[in-house]
């Protein structure tokens, strides 16, 4: 399977590297490395994230990493990395149904 990554996933990774970048650069390295690796995972294991539980549709799926969420979606021949969010922020489902 193939992983694409949304516009948005990407600059919210890049948003929340910068940010852990501030205090722990070399934190952030390995943050986003480990990000990188976990969505790797789901080349082989695509159904590994539970499902968003705010859609409650399994073709929407998250993994979880520390505080964070990776939201994706399950497509016939890919994989789209929706969004990257900080488990206390409000998801908005707006956000991530337009990518559809």
């Amino acid at each position: 399977m193939k992983i694409i990554w949304s516009p948005l996933a990407v600059d919210r990774a890049s948003e929340i590297a910068a940010y852990i970048a501030q205090d722990k650069p070399s934190v952030a390295e390995k943050w986003i490395n480990t990000i990188f690796s976990k969505v790797e995972e789901l080349k082989s294991s695509p159904e590994i994230g539970r499902i968003v539980p705010e859609i409650g549709n399994n073709r929407f799926r998250e993994l979880i990493y520390g505080n964070y969420r990776i939201i994706y979606r399950i497509e016939k021949k890919q994989i789209s990395i929706l969004t990257i969010r900080h488990g206390k922020q409000i998801l908005p489902i707006k956000e991530i149904m337009t990518s559809e």
